[in-house]
């Protein structure tokens, strides 16, 4: 029965006919390299953080 519910089927449990539990797959967790494992793979603007650019950001926001 785990295994099936490893694989992602959902099983139904009965008593005498009635259901009464179901075994569903937990979500499966996110596995991150590490800190820094994005280094040299993101690039940003020069001006990423200067008042023009939030600014813009802010009323693209409406506020």
């Amino acid at each position: 029965m785990i295994d099936r519910v490893e694989h992602g089927e959902e099983v139904i449990i009965s008593r005498a006919g009635r259901p009464v539990a179901k075994v569903v797959p937990l979500p499966t967790t996110v596995r991150r390299a590490g800190r820094g494992s994005l280094a040299g793979r993101i690039h940003r603007a020069d001006d990423w953080d200067s008042a023009e650019t939030n600014e813009a950001i802010a009323r693209d926001f409406g506020l």
